[in-house]
C-alpha cells in the first residue's frame, strides 16, 4: 500500500537534492531506498510494488502516473523536457514554493535519502545501471535476460539467503502486510 505524503515528499527530495534527476534516476534512486530500507527492516519506505523492465526497476503506480500526474504531486513537481545530445530526459523539478516534510520519514529513513542523495548527487541514470541491475539482485532474478519483462520484483529478494535475519525480517514484513490489508478493509468498511 502506498504511502503518499511519503512517495511526494520522497520525490520532492530527490528532486531538491539531485542534478538531472530524469525520470529513470528517480525511478532508481526510490527503488535503492525501499529495497535497502527493506533490507535492514523488513518494510519498504514508499509502498512501491516495482516490475523488472529493460532499463531497471520500475514503480508501476508511478509510471502510470508520469504522464498525467495527480494533483497532489503536480503540486510540488514538474516535468521539464531536456534535449541531451541524442535523447530528451525527463527532469523531476521541485517548483519553488514547494517543502519538503521531514515528519513523513523515520530518522533512518531521512538518513538513507541523504546518503543516496550525496552518493547520487551528480550521477546520471546510465551510471546507476550497475548497481540497480547487480548480477544476483532483486531485478537481475526477475529479469532473467528478458525472460521477467514486467514482472513483478519480490522485496525479499533484496534480503541474502544466507542472511541470519532474513527469517526474522520476512516475519516483521508479514505481520506488517497484515496489519495494514486490516486498515484497508476497516477504513473501506467506515466508508
Amino acid at each position: 500500500m502506498t504511502n503518499r505524503h511519503r512517495l511526494i515528499n520522497a520525490v520532492l527530495f530527490f528532486a531538491k537534492n539531485t542534478k538531472y534527476c530524469g525520470k529513470i534516476k528517480l525511478f532508481k534512486l526510490l527503488y535503492l531506498l525501499d529495497f535497502e530500507h527493506f533490507r535492514q527492516t523488513g518494510k519498504c519506505v514508499t509502498g512501491f510494488d516495482y516490475q523488472a523492465w529493460k532499463f531497471g526497476p520500475v514503480p508501476v503506480d508511478l509510471m502510470e502516473e508520469w504522464e498525467q500526474l495527480d494533483p497532489d504531486l503536480a503540486d510540488v513537481v514538474h516535468i521539464v523536457p531536456e534535449q541531451i545530445v541524442d535523447f530528451t530526459r525527463q527532469t523531476v523539478k521541485a517548483k519553488n514554493e514547494a517543502s519538503f516534510d521531514e515528519s513523513e520519514f523515520t530518522p533512518r529513513q531521512l538518513r538513507m535519502m541523504r546518503e543516496l542523495a550525496d552518493k547520487y548527487r551528480d550521477t546520471m541514470s546510465a551510471s546507476m545501471i550497475d548497481v540497480t541491475h547487480a548480477q544476483n539482485g532483486a531485478w537481475d532474478k526477475i529479469w532473467q535476460g528478458g525472460k521477467g519483462a514486467h514482472q513483478p520484483i519480490p522485496y525479499d529478494l533484496c534480503i541474502p539467503d544466507d542472511a541470519p535475519e532474513k527469517t526474522i525480517l520476512l516475519e516483521v514484513a508479514s505481520e506488517l502486510a497484515m496489519r495494514e490489508a486490516s486498515l484497508t478493509a476497516e477504513q473501506l468498511g467506515a466508508n
